[in-house]
């Protein structure tokens, strides 16, 4: 087992084709983890974090892969997420469990829209980074313009080590602003460093960029900023010992270069994985000690200590289930016990992997850092499990709601069963995939991010349970919110010989703001007993029950506040199900006087296109109720970032690639939910009646 302060856990997260496989395959090259590098795109096996056929045929990664590779002595253990918005829970989860990470963005792209997102759940979950601007061989690249976006899209400090020794088709290597050195990659593979003297036309510019890379460095540190005052210049040792703290800190974001696909600059950034990223020893994690009523308790990284680690990822196999478990306190061994705190139920460890990709290496056991895989062990995504001492739960893993559904059946009878499995292996995977039955149409529904996500599950039950799927259209899963405040006063009342149902409740209904991050409140302001205390969660029960069908439309009832403020109760006849059934038609009495309204899901989009079609592009979106938020020129290539309503935007891919002569690419994420026109409104209404009435 590795010392720990010579782990390393990074996650490579990114926008969509900004090279995040291409960087992973060079890693593994690099590292001698491979001995032939494999690409996303043009034929061969593909790249090898991309194992699943449907990546390497589609070229694009789907799920998120782990892999360990030694570098100066570390073990860097290596996650590569996908890019597409769709697939943001495998981003979610990965860097839920990581140290740090390295977020790539495109010489050319910028910070687009996914990097944004990237960026929002390294901050949610503390992680600092640092940024590899890749792509640098391509027309248009231009780093400056990267890092100025870094500072002004993502509100980073980003601090550039290195300076590209031209771009473009001149892209020959990088120029190393701590060691003052020309750095080239020959060799066929670029496997070869050469280190030189900076070329002289360029010594300039390197000696005003190390100028502002001291400058940055030395607000945060004091010795740095004496030695500079006095003229001294700092040792590289002393730089690499400032960047790392500020790094781990997260106050700064070294800036690394160059083009994982010809081969420039990768050794550079895992050598700055090595000495910036943070080991498990220099990150503070968390627990809630459920035997304490939920008190705070840090965890350290002792492999001598009870164990603590978190299932973060699940894959079912033929042979059980797979579960991705990153450990953070403790040591894991072959044939322990383990509970599961959420179920506190006990499991017997019976096999640990080491993952590569889709391969697998056995392993006896595995201590604070590691990143493995348990076979066989039952659980959820974002369970903990701990040593029969504790009763620990880790934070768990953030997941978005889904926007998009489709109703699916097997074309044969016979393979319905089939289908049920499929589905219910993919549910328990993946947190964003939902599976419901309708009870009026008796149809199942699946939900998801969006059309892509729904269309590569769709693939996988075709392939992996050979099941021909019929899909209904996509449809939008909009919400239903009050607009104003009405009150409630309700008796619900049955006698029918024996102990009847007596149940009354007295209260409010209030929209909550936009901006409010819940979708339902309850409180409780019952005071002098009107309501016996064991009734109360009766009432917030029904309430919650009756919200999730709302009478406008059958959606989801969002941006609402109940407030119990009296009510009354018998003796004999008040009970739990009586106090349920008065809250839930209490709800249906007072909600339709709220004047309800039917919220639509928006989309942020990033559309790509050459300037001279930007006009048909632009009409396009606002002909789909699409508001412009921004242009953005980049040389002879236009980015229009627009707000659009989901319902509008099936088929955009198809449209846009028409009007564009096939150069328009797009990429979209949820935004927000937002009230819909009044034409929008009745629509959806007539159809949901139209629908029942079926």
């Amino acid at each position: 087992m590795n010392p720990l302060s010579k782990i390393r856990n990074i996650g490579i997260s990114a926008h969509i084709d900004s090279g995040k496989t291409t960087l992973s395959e060079r890693v593994l090259f690099y590292s001698g983890r491979i001995h032939k590098i494999g690409e996303v795109k043009g034929g061969g096996d593909g790249a090898t974090m991309d194992h699943m056929e449907l990546e390497k045929e589609r070229g694009i990664t789907i799920t998120s892969a782990a892999t360990t590779v030694e570098w100066l002595d570390h073990q860097i253990n290596l996650i590569d997420t996908p890019g597409h918005v769709d697939f943001t829970i495998e981003v979610e989860r990965s860097l839920r469990v990581l140290d740090g990470a390295v977020l790539v963005l495109c010489g050319v792209g910028g910070v687009q829209s996914q990097s944004l997102t990237v960026d929002r759940q390294m901050k949610r979950y503390n992680v600092p980074r640092l940024a590899f601007i890749n792509k640098l061989d391509r027309v248009g690249a231009d780093p400056v313009r990267v890092v100025g976006e870094l500072e002004s899209k993502l509100g980073l400090t980003p601090v550039p080590l290195q300076i590209p020794i031209g771009v473009e088709a001149d892209h020959n290597g990088v120029i190393d602003l701590i060691t003052m050195e020309a750095v080239y990659f020959d060799g066929v593979k670029g496997e070869t460093l050469r280190r030189a003297e900076i070329p002289a036309e360029l010594r300039e510019q390197a000696a005003r960029s190390r100028h502002g890379l001291l400058d940055t460095l030395s607000l945060y540190d004091d010795e740095l900023m004496e030695a500079m005052l006095e003229g001294k210049e700092p040792s590289a040792e002393q730089l690499h010992t400032v960047i790392r703290r500020l790094t781990i800190a997260r106050e700064i974001v070294p800036v690394l270069m160059g083009s994982a696909f010809k081969n420039r600059g990768v050794q550079l950034l895992l050598d700055a994985v090595v000495r910036y990223l943070p080991s498990p020893l220099d990150r503070m994690y968390y627990a809630r000690d459920n035997d304490n009523e939920g008190a705070e308790v840090t965890i350290t990284a002792d492999p001598a200590a009870p164990l603590v680690c978190m299932a973060f990822k699940l894959v079912d196999e033929s042979f059980g289930q797979l579960t991705y478990t990153r450990i953070y306190q403790g040591t894991l061994r072959k044939a322990s016990t383990i509970v599961n705190t959420r179920t506190r139920k006990t499991a017997r460890v019976s096999r640990i992997v080491r993952m590569h990709a889709n391969d697998r290496q056995e392993v006896t056991e595995a201590g604070p850092g590691d990143i493995v895989a348990m076979i066989g062990i039952d659980c959820a995504s974002g369970d903990t499990f701990c040593d029969e001492k504790l009763n620990y739960s880790l934070e768990s893993i953030f997941a978005p709601e889904p926007v998009i559904s489709l109703a699916v059946k097997p074309a044969k009878v016979a393979d319905r069963d089939k289908l049920s499995k499929a589905l219910t292996r993919f549910m328990r995977e993946d947190p964003t995939f939902h599976v419901r039955s309708d009870q009026e149409t008796s149809e199942t529904i699946i939900s998801g991010l969006g059309e892509l996500h729904l269309d590569i599950y769709i693939e996988r039950i075709r392939r992996e349970y050979n099941v021909q799927v019929e899909t209904g259209a996509p449809k939008v899963n909009y919400r239903e919110a009050p607009t104003r405040a009405a009150e409630f006063n309700y008796k619900h009342k049955k006698q029918t010989g024996g102990s009847g149902q007596f149940g009354h409740v007295v209260g409010r209904v209030e929209p909550l703001p936009a901006d409010a991050g819940q979708d339902y409140v309850f409180e409780n302001k019952v005071f002098g007993g009107h309501i016996p205390s064991e009734f109360i969660p009766s009432c917030e029960k029904g309430f919650a029950a009756a919200r999730l069908v709302g009478p406008l439309a059958g959606y989801e009832v969002v941006r609402l506040k109940i407030i119990l403020e009296d009510g009354s109760s018998h003796a004999v006849d008040s009970s739990d199900i009586a106090f349920q059934l008065a809250a839930r038609d209490a709800f249906k009495e007072a909600y339709p006087k709220t004047s309800p309204a039917i919220l639509e899901p928006i989309m942020k989009i990033e559309a790509e296109a050459p300037s001279d079609l930007q006009g048909p592009v632009v009409g396009d979106i606002s002909s789909r109720r699409g508001i412009i938020t921004g242009t953005d020129a980049r040389g002879a290539t236009t980015v229009i970032m627009a707000e659009v309503p989901l319902a509008n935007m099936f088929g955009y891919a198809t449209d846009l690639r028409s009007m564009t002569q096939g150069r328009g690419t797009f990429s979209m994420e949820f935004h927000c939910y937002r009230q819909a026109p009044r034409d929008v409104q009745d629509e959806v209404i007539a159809k949901a009646k139209a629908a029942k009435a079926r």
